[in-house]
Formats: C-alpha cells, sequence, structure tokens
C-alpha cells in the first residue's frame, strides 16, 4: 500500500527555514554540499560527530567557552562531548532582557499572567540571591512540588544559575510519589503551591506539606507560593523548617550578577523513571547536552525562531516541561498551561492556540484522539494564522490522528511528530522540513543521531517491529543514576540487551520512506495518553487492602491508546465486586495519581511467575493482546496463562 502524504513545505518555505541557513553555515565552515535533503545532512552529523556537535553551539551561538575537545571510548556512555568546554544554563535562556513576552500562562478558569523579558531577569536574580543567603551551594538539590506556573520556571533557572540541581514534579502525584522521589536525592529547600485546580475542581496541596517534611528530613527551608489571584492557604508549620512566601522573596532588590560559567557536564536536573521495578530510578542530567540537544530540535526540527510563541501541553513532572522551558534560549516565548484541557469546553487548547498567535503547538496523541472524537473541530472556526507547526509526543500517534489533523485543525501546517524520552530528556526520531509529512509516520532520526530498528538477534530490520535503538553516542545520555554505585542500575537499564549500544525499550519499525512508527512500550512500563508510569505505585496501594492476596498489573492497547488493567487473586472469604472495586480506584488516585487509576479491574485465580517468583507482567499483556509469549520455559506455572486469554471483560 502507498504512504498517504498529507503534506509538504513549498520551495519558499524551505528557502527560509532554519535548516536550510544551517546548511549554508555548514558550507561556509566545513564547505558541506547544499542539497535541500535531509538524508544527505543527517548521514554528515552522523559520521561527524565532532564537526557536528561543534557546528550545533557555533550556529545556535551558545553563550560560554568552547573546546573543541571530544574524549573518544569504547564504552558507549563514557563519550565526552566538547570536554571542557564551560557554560551557565541559565544565562542561555535569559536570551533577551527587554519588554516583550517571555513566558504567559494561563489556567483552565481563563487566569492569564504575562512576564516580560526584564521581568523575568530580575526575579530570577532576586532568587539567586535569595538562594545564596540561605546558603544553597553548587550541585545541592533543590525541589520543586508545583504545578505549570511562571514562577516553575524562575525558581528552575535560577537554580541552574548557581549550579545547584533541579528536580520537579506535578501536584498530580499523591504524597507517596513526592517522598518515594525527592527522598532519593536529599533536597534542602522545597518549593511548594498552596494549592491547584484541574477540571473545575481545587485541590489543596499545602496540607500534604506536614508527611512531606516528616518523611523528608534534608529539607531545611520551603518556599510557598500561592496560586495566582489567590489568597495563601494556611498551613500547619513545623519545627526547625524555615517557611518563606514567595511574594516576600519578590519585594527583594535584585543584584544583576556575572553567571558563573560551569562545565558542560555540569548536573542540571534529575528526571525520575517511571518505577516500574521499585522506587523510581533518579536519572541526572548534564547542562551542556541538554542545551545543545534542546537548540538542535528547537532550531533545526522544528524551526523554532525568535519571538514565536511556543506552546506544549505539559506538567512539569514530565521531561516535555525541560523540553518546552528550553525554548527560551532560541529568543522565543513560551505559554504555560495549567489544568484540564478541556474543562467546560472540548476546544480550550485550539482556542488558547488562535488567542496566543502560538506558532509551535505541541500536545500527546491522547489529546488529539480525544478532539477527533469529540466532533466539534471545523478549520473555519479557528484561523489558527501564525500556526506552523504542530508537535505530537507521548503515546504514538494513529494514522487517522495525523488524517484528523490535515481535516479539521490546519491543513498546511508541519505536523513533526516526535518521540523520545525522560531517559534522554530529549528525541531519537522527530520533525524536518525538508521531508513529506506521511500519514502515521514520524519523518526521520535526530540530526546526529544513528537510531535504529534491531531484531531480537540485534540485526537491522526495515518494514518490521523490532527495539528502537541508538547505535553511537550524544550529549544526553544521562549522566549517572542517583546512588548509583558502579553505574550498575544505569547498564542494567539501557545497555542490557545490545552489547554496547542504547536499548530504549520503544518497540517501532522503520518504513522504506526513512518515517519511524512506534508501537508503543516494549518493557512492562504503562503508557496511558503518553505519560509514563510505573506499576510499583499501583501494587504499593492495592497491597494495602487486606482482601486482596495478590495482583498484577498491565497496560493494554485499546482505542489508539493503552488503558491500565488490574488483575487480583482475592484471599479467602472475601470477592471482588463493585464496591471493593471503587475503593481500590479511589485508594490508588489519591496516593498515585488519577492517571495510575485502572480502566478495569478483574479477579483472577493465579498470576504467571518466574521459577524464583517474580511475576511476569509481559507475559499477560502478550497473551492479552495476542502475542507470543517468550521463554514459557523460565515460568513456574506457564499453564496459567490460558486464563488471560480471549477474556470477553476486555473486548469492551
Amino acid at each position: 500500500m502507498k504512504s498517504k502524504i498529507l503534506w509538504k513545505a513549498k520551495q519558499s518555505q524551505k528557502n527560509i527555514s532554519n535548516l536550510f541557513r544551517y546548511e549554508k553555515f555548514l558550507f561556509s565552515k566545513y564547505e558541506f554540499k547544499v542539497t535541500q535533503k535531509y538524508s544527505k545532512l543527517l548521514k554528515w552529523s552522523i559520521d561527524n560527530p565532532r564537526k557536528f556537535w561543534s557546528s550545533i553551539w557555533d550556529f545556535t551561538e551558545v553563550k560560554g567557552f568552547k573546546s573543541q575537545k571530544f574524549e573518544k571510548s569504547n564504552i558507549f556512555f563514557k563519550n565526552k562531548f566538547l570536554k571542557n568546554s564551560k557554560l551557565n544554563f541559565a544565562e542561555n535562556l535569559l536570551s533577551k532582557n527587554d519588554d516583550s513576552k517571555a513566558i504567559t500562562f494561563i489556567n483552565e478558569n481563563g487566569i492569564k499572567k504575562v512576564r516580560t523579558w526584564r521581568e523575568l531577569n530580575r526575579n530570577v536574580y532576586k532568587l539567586i540571591n535569595f538562594f545564596k543567603l540561605i546558603k544553597i551551594k553548587e550541585k545541592d538539590r533543590i525541589a520543586a512540588y508545583l504545578p505549570n506556573l511562571i514562577e516553575t520556571v524562575e525558581s528552575f533557572i535560577a537554580t541552574s544559575a548557581i549550579g545547584s540541581i533541579w528536580s520537579s514534579c506535578s501536584p498530580d502525584f499523591g504524597t507517596n510519589g513526592v517522598i518515594e522521589r525527592f527522598s532519593q536525592i536529599n533536597p534542602k529547600v522545597l518549593i511548594i503551591c498552596d494549592r491547584y485546580f484541574y477540571n473545575g475542581k481545587e485541590i489543596n496541596v499545602i496540607k500534604r506539606l506536614p508527611l512531606i517534611l516528616n518523611k523528608i528530613k534534608s529539607i531545611k527551608h520551603v518556599i510557598i507560593i500561592n496560586y495566582p489571584e489567590k489568597p495563601l492557604l494556611k498551613q500547619n508549620k513545623i519545627k526547625n523548617i524555615k517557611y518563606i512566601n514567595w511574594n516576600s522573596i519578590m519585594k527583594m532588590n535584585p543584584t544583576r550578577l556575572k553567571f558563573k560559567k560551569f562545565d558542560f557536564e555540569h548536573e542540571l536536573a534529575i528526571l525520575y523513571s517511571s518505577g516500574t521495578t521499585g522506587k523510581p530510578k533518579c536519572i541526572c542530567h548534564r547542562s551542556g547536552g541538554v542545551l545543545l540537544q534542546h537548540l538542535k530540535e528547537h532550531q533545526l526540527h522544528s524551526e523554532i525562531k525568535e519571538n514565536d510563541n511556543v506552546f506544549y501541553f505539559t506538567t512539569c513532572g514530565w521531561m516535555m516541561w525541560n523540553w518546552l522551558v528550553s525554548v527560551l534560549a532560541s529568543k522565543a516565548s513560551i505559554v504555560l498551561f495549567e489544568g484540564f484541557p478541556m474543562h467546560k469546553r472540548n476546544d480550550l487548547l485550539i482556542k488558547l492556540a488562535n488567542e496566543e498567535k502560538i506558532t509551535l503547538f505541541g500536545v500527546s496523541a491522547k489529546y488529539i484522539d480525544a478532539l477527533n472524537k469529540s466532533n466539534i473541530l471545523n478549520k473555519k472556526k479557528y484561523k489558527l494564522k501564525n500556526l506552523r507547526t504542530i508537535c505530537s509526543t507521548g503515546s504514538p500517534l494513529s494514522e487517522d490522528g495525523f488524517n484528523f489533523i490535515y481535516k479539521k485543525i490546519k491543513s498546511n501546517v508541519h505536523l513533526a511528530s516526535i518521540s523520545g524520552g525522560t531517559d534522554i530528556v530529549s528525541c531519537f526520531v522527530l520533525g524536518n522540513i525538508y521531508e513529506p509529512v506521511i500519514a502515521g509516520q514520524i519523518q526521520n532520526k535526530g540530526l546526529g543521531m544513528d537510531v535504529d530498528i534491531l531484531n531480537d538477534h540485534g540485526k537491522p530490520i526495515k518494514n518490521k517491529k523490532g527495539e528502537l535503538v541508538c547505535k553511537n553516542p550524544f550529549p544526553t545520555i544521562p549522566l549517572k543514576f542517583w546512588n548509583d554505585k558502579n553505574n550498575i542500575k544505569f547498564k542494567q537499564a539501557y545497555f542490557k540487551k545490545f552489547k554496547n549500544i542504547w536499548y530504549h525499550g520503544d518497540y517501532a519499525e522503520i518504513k522504506n520512506s526513512g518515517g519511524f512508527v512506534i508501537h508503543g512500550r516494549s518493557d512492562t512500563t504503562l503508557n496511558p495518553g503518553g505519560v509514563r508510569l510505573g506499576t510499583s505505585e499501583i501494587y504499593s496501594e492495592v497491597e494495602k487492602f487486606k482482601e486482596i492476596k495478590e495482583s498484577i498489573v498491565i497496560g493494554q492497547s485499546w482505542d489508539n491508546d493503552i488503558r491500565i488493567v488490574l488483575f487480583v487473586i482475592m484471599n479467602q472469604n472475601y470477592q471482588l465486586n463493585n464496591e471493593l472495586i471503587r475503593r481500590i480506584k479511589i485508594q490508588i488516585k489519591t496516593n498515585a495519581s488519577p492517571r495510575h487509576v485502572p480502566s478495569k479491574i478483574l479477579n483472577v485465580k493465579d498470576i504467571p511467575r518466574t521459577k524464583n517468583g517474580k511475576i511476569v507482567e509481559l507475559a499477560v499483556k502478550n497473551i492479552i493482546e495476542g502475542n507470543e509469549v517468550k521463554n514459557k520455559e523460565a515460568l513456574a506455572n506457564p499453564q496459567i496463562l490460558n486464563e488471560f486469554k480471549n477474556l470477553s471483560e476486555l473486548k469492551y
């Protein structure tokens, strides 16, 4: 079947593109032949890593001191890019200092706040002064438990400015989820907002504070932000903790500081894995690599230009938040949305895109699917004159989703679906303006990224499903996992399957066109609505029920998305009834998050497990979806898999 082309850039669009400007830059510096063919540029970027990454620094005008030194190693993750280079991440994000718009905040109720570049600079300086006043040092951790506020962005920039390490969770994480993450990194400061709003409900967050502080003894200072246009909620204070109101910090006189330059490898932020097999892994990312990778993805793959207005629907608990904030380094403004994206009206975000003159509109595949099903959009309602690019990430965007965008949102738009992950805080496959958009396909691999699909024997395959890998080193390989002695967990996470090749855990294929189709996660990570979730956070709550002996949770492919299915073994004298199902869902919603709540809860007699007693989630998922279950001989009770076949409850 012939691939359906949905969009091609006009020659006039290509001629004014950042990608074309970059090609001409390479010609002037390296005598690279300008062709406007992405395949040629991609090959050069992979074949010449030293020149390529050095050229990204120069082309995007990174502020700092660049070294040409690359340290090559036979061990994949020990390769060093631009070694001994110096930069300050915050200085690069504070790329302007005038009265034009830097950040816009809008919530589900229509509350709107705007921060100019000059105000952003001033507020960051105030925070820097405060952090120094309370003796926060380089590499100290600052934790944020915050909605998607302007203050969240300012806190992140100020943290990176002084060389401290940022880590954030959004308030939809339950108390246990926050404690589980932040307790591993021992932060000295916690920044928290008193409340947030979601789908018309006001959720008190400040009341969770005493439990968090009792569990994380390293926190000595708490900065409290009141939600925009709301009075500060009262909180119960704990002895020996200093509480600071954000507004009092903002009353300080800012002292402009000279930004200290840190090593390219300096720690920037700690992000968290989903926590599938235990506590979430604390993934520590380096500032230089993140900055270069994001600048490349923004300017060369997403065509972001100075004074653009960039929007991504995200929370600060997701890596796309970090991706969005870095847009400031390209002298573009960012738009933050906080709340339920379909509050009171299904087209709320499309309306926002129209009114805020958004140039890049980023959402999850799940949101696009929900819009499609709502059947309310037509291209006449919103002109979206400024919109050039739509990005989709999270779960894979279906072919129907591709078609819907061009039929109902905008026909002349670059649909740059992207895919990467928290592990690399960036993307492996993205869009580019030279290539056509083909229904159901991400356009190509990212520049400098030797991405491939391998079968179980490690052989490259095309037009067949296999494992997504990257065969060459890149600058956003995590620096380390926090508290991971000898990199044991690190190596297990990314290099256990293929020798010295990055294994990402995505089930995908490369088409003849060079485009990619992501078929979902190949491991046991849950991915409803494009948000990676761990099973352990569900298990820990289910275990609290005396009625339940044991459980297993999987993600079932359903309706172009993933839905969570929980199977339980009941203890004697107990039955799974509607009341118990209701209580289980409330428990998970309260202590994990609403996203963790199973769509289906079913009773089973037993659960498949290995001979050493470990439950096998992937085997259940494969059986339910009609796929082959490999290594049955490793199971202690392989016959129990038959109980999960053709369940009528999972057909609706």
